[in-house]
């Protein structure tokens, strides 16, 4: 007799906040999700824009279950010592529903600031180790490239310690995350083809390693409308090169059809291609991409609304209509 088939476990389902919302919608937002059932929010800090710790206090402070994250934090846009104090000060306000995000930034913006590290990944590695270590309740001293700290202890480390996961797209800092980190964010893109990737570079198993993922939604009763909503901004993710695409088998075809057809070229793609990529077709194709990133090993699941709120706001009951699946 056969061993009965476990089922993947089901991810948690949530919404990000998009760099470009009024941070006085915040409330509203957080309640809006919150209500509709939803499991999490994440809230995107991107220079120079809205800022993440303080807009993750408030959608702690407005909400009950609502887990939110950051993401993400650059790790050189505040100092070590001072990114631990935020992460515990936001994780003691909300013991359980606090997840810390860090990752590179982007460096043109690192570079504006003043602060680009000649080596991002030496960064990313010194500060998410001296945050770990300091939100362990540990004294620390460190004498790094970036991060230096003469015996710092947080004075009120946090009584549940939050995870702190990496941002990062590309196969070093991966495997730096599965070095250093509690898991990993994969940016809107990422579907189940790069999340077993990601984790093969990063060299753990998604049953200790927790795995986020940003992803795009745009569901039609006709495929092709929802194709036609979303492949501009696809098209830009292509012509970029994201890690997300450049692994998929029939990448070099999706850059062709951009570089011939612009946009318009995604249009006609296979169906099973785009839900690769997002929750994006139908209905069903929506709720296949969730349980291919499901059997991938992900465990939370949050939609990237895009740059309008007006869009956003629609797209809540959508999203938790598929929290209820």
């Amino acid at each position: 007799m056969s061993d009965p088939v476990t089922a993947p476990a089901r991810a948690e389902l949530g919404m990000c906040f998009d760099r470009t919302f009024p941070a006085g919608v915040m409330p509203d937002y957080a309640r809006r999700l919150e209500a509709e059932g939803l499991d999490q929010l994440w809230v995107i800090e991107d220079c120079f824009f809205t800022a993440g710790v303080s807009l993750a206090a408030t959608a702690l402070a407005v909400t009950e279950r609502l887990t939110v994250g950051i993401g993400i934090m650059p790790a050189v846009a505040r100092t070590a010592a001072i990114t631990a104090m935020e992460v515990a000060t936001l994780a003691n306000l909300a013991p359980g529903r606090f997840v810390a995000g860090i990752g590179h930034g982007v460096q043109d913006w690192m570079g504006q600031m003043g602060v680009r590290p000649a080596s991002p990944l030496t960064a990313l590695d010194e500060t998410i180790t001296a945050v770990r270590r300091l939100l362990a309740g540990e004294e620390v001293t460190a004498a790094g490239d970036y991060v230096t700290l003469d015996r710092v202890q947080l004075d009120q480390p946090p009584a549940l310690v939050p995870p702190v996961i990496a941002g990062v797209q590309q196969a070093k800092s991966l495997a730096l995350a599965g070095r250093v980190a509690d898991g990993i964010i994969l940016v809107e893109g990422a579907g189940p083809s790069y999340v077993e990737w990601s984790l093969a570079q990063a060299g753990r198993s998604a049953d200790d390693f927790r795995v986020v993922t940003f992803t795009m939604l745009a569901v039609a009763d006709d495929p092709r409308e929802a194709y036609g909503w979303v492949a501009p901004f696809v098209a830009g993710l292509v012509a970029e090169r994201r890690p997300a695409f450049t692994i998929l088998p029939y990448f070099d075809e999706m850059a062709a059809r951009v570089e011939r057809d612009g946009p318009d070229g995604l249009v006609s793609m296979p169906a099973e291609w785009w839900r690769e990529i997002g929750a994006i077709g139908t209905i069903d194709d929506a709720h296949a991409h969730i349980a291919a990133l499901e059997a991938a090993g992900v465990r939370s699941i949050n939609v990237f609304p895009g740059p309008e709120l007006d869009d956003a706001l629609a797209q809540i009951p959508q999203v938790g209509a598929l929290a209820r699946r």
